[in-house]
């Protein structure tokens, strides 16, 4: 089982950015891919960047290509989502996530572990 730990969420204005972290203990990081999962109200949860088990493979979701990026560093069992140009549609709470099954996924349903969300709001 593996315990995960966001943080880095706040307000910050529309164009800003901000920088997510997630910090995991307990098995082997390595062998899980991770995610980032955000929920709006109202809304159902979306993959917004995956991550494979070694770094090779990214998945982002449309509507955060080319503002988004997902990092991990296997060695300080970390993940991070750097989030630039935000927009008011980013906001959300964002959940870090770990399948430990899959070599990357972009369903949420298929996340095994979660961690508690960080709040991120974008004004306009």
């Amino acid at each position: 089982q593996v315990q995960l730990v966001a943080s880095g969420g706040g307000l910050v204005q529309a164009g800003g950015s901000l920088t997510l972290s997630c910090a995991a203990s307990g098995r082997t990081f390595s062998s899980y891919a991770m995610g980032w999962v955000r929920q709006a109200p109202g809304k159902e949860r979306e993959v917004v960047a995956a991550i494979s088990r070694h770094g090779s493979n990214t998945y982002y979701a449309n509507a955060v290509k080319g503002r988004f990026t997902i990092s991990r560093d296997n060695a300080k069992n970390t993940v991070i989502l750097q989030m630039n140009s935000l927009k008011p549609e980013d906001t959300a709470v964002y959940y870090c996530a770990a399948d430990q099954g899959r070599v990357i996924t972009y369903l949420s349903s298929e996340y095994d572990y979660w961690g508690h969300g960080t709040q991120v709001t974008v004004s306009s």
